[in-house]
């Protein structure tokens, strides 16, 4: 993608961070590095170093900045190429209309609807006095369930007695049930 990249996409691609007294004030977080600009290296061999871009190579994605050269072996200066990704931009070059244009359209807009937040959606926060008693409440709801079933379990059907009740679970599998008539005989 990188080597088959079109003009206006290589532009976008060669983008760096502003440094934060400049986003502050222009209401932006990267922008693609033109010459003009001034900017400081962030990493690398040369970290530290400011200086004013005087060529932008969208052919391998590089910036050369004024001042950072280095002597090849027949005496002649070269600047070092440095990827826009490395460096900050300190200053910009706002000669070019276009670009004042950009500024305004990547300025992001004042919102108010944050302080209209609805405390409904929100989660509600529980004081840690009723997070403690929470659990002593489930477990008092535990307790008396079994409580309840075992009523239900002893309560009277029509026409049972509590002797019908206590032969029904004294009578071993392999037996058969006595019915109330054969208990009395």
């Amino acid at each position: 993608m990188l080597y088959n990249a079109p003009a206006h996409k290589r532009h976008k691609l060669m983008a760096a961070p502003l440094s934060k007294e400049l986003a502050a004030s222009k209401g932006a977080k990267t922008l693609p590095v033109r010459k003009g600009d001034t900017v400081r290296i962030q990493r690398g061999d040369h970290k530290g170093f400011e200086g004013k871009v005087s060529r932008v190579d969208l052919k391998e994605y590089r910036i050369y900045l004024e001042g950072l050269t280095r002597e090849k072996t027949d005496g002649t200066n070269i600047f070092l190429p440095i990827h826009p990704s490395k460096v900050q931009i300190r200053n910009l070059n706002l000669d070019d209309k276009w670009r004042k244009n950009i500024l305004g359209r990547k300025k992001a807009p004042v919102r108010e609807e944050k302080a209209k937040v609805k405390p409904a959606k929100k989660a509600e926060k529980i004081p840690a006095k009723v997070k403690e008693a929470a659990p002593q409440e489930e477990k008092e709801v535990v307790e008396k369930k079994p409580a309840k079933k075992i009523a239900a379990k002893t309560k009277i059907a029509s026409k049972k007695t509590i002797k019908e009740i206590e032969v029904k679970k004294a009578v071993p599998k392999g037996q058969k049930k006595k019915t109330s008539e054969e208990e009395e005989e």
